[in-house]
C-alpha cells in the first residue's frame, strides 16, 4: 500500500467520526430506565413536608416528572413552557426540587409560577442518583404502569413539547 494513501484514509475515517459526532444531538442522552419501573422513592412534599410520595401514588396516571432547581438557570428558561403545559391538562406535571432549600425553591414558584400538581423534595440528591439525573433540568415520561417511556435532558421548550412530548403523551394517556 502506497505510504501516503494511509494517512489519507485516516483523515477521512476522522472525518466521518466527526461528522457523526456533529449530527448528534446533545440533549439526548440514552437513559437504562427507558421500559423499565421508574426507581422506588419516598420524598417529603415541598409545600407540607409532613407528607410524602411514592411513585405508588402515580401509578394509574400518565405523568411528566421534572426535575429542577432554584439554583439552576435553564430551569427559569423552560418555566414559561412548563406553565403553558400544565395549562393544557394532558398529563399531571410532578416537580422534583432538586438539591435545593426550601425556602428558595417556595420563593422560585412564588415569582415565576407553579406549573406542577405536586412538587417533591429531594434534598439529598439520592432519589436523583436512582433516576440517573445527569444535572437539571431533566424531564421523564411515566406511563400509566409506572414505566418510564422516555427522558429529556435540558429545558423543555414548545416546540420539543409540540413535537415529541405531547404525541406521547396523548399515545399513552390513548393506551389507558
Amino acid at each position: 500500500m502506497n505510504k501516503f494513501l494511509i494517512p489519507i484514509l485516516i483523515f477521512v475515517g476522522l472525518g466521518i467520526l466527526l461528522d457523526r459526532g456533529l449530527s448528534l444531538n446533545p440533549s439526548f442522552i440514552p437513559s437504562p430506565l427507558i421500559g423499565k419501573p421508574m426507581p422506588a422513592f419516598d420524598l417529603p412534599t415541598l409545600n407540607h413536608p409532613n407528607v410524602r410520595m411514592t411513585n405508588a401514588n402515580f401509578k394509574g396516571h400518565v405523568v411528566l416528572i421534572n426535575v429542577w432547581a432554584s439554583w439552576c438557570v435553564s430551569c427559569r428558561e423552560e418555566q414559561s413552557t412548563l406553565m403553558a403545559l400544565s395549562r393544557l391538562h394532558v398529563a399531571p406535571l410532578i416537580g422534583v426540587d432538586y438539591k435545593d432549600p426550601r425556602k428558595d425553591a417556595l420563593r422560585e414558584l412564588k415569582e415565576l409560577g407553579n406549573p406542577y400538581q405536586v412538587v417533591l423534595t429531594d434534598r439529598s440528591g439520592m432519589t436523583g442518583i436512582n433516576w440517573g439525573i445527569y444535572g437539571v433540568p431533566e424531564t421523564f415520561v411515566v406511563d400509566q404502569h409506572g414505566i418510564i417511556r422516555h427522558k429529556y435532558v435540558g429545558p423543555l421548550s414548545p416546540g420539543l413539547v409540540e413535537r415529541r412530548l405531547l404525541p406521547l403523551l396523548h399515545r399513552l394517556n390513548q393506551a389507558s
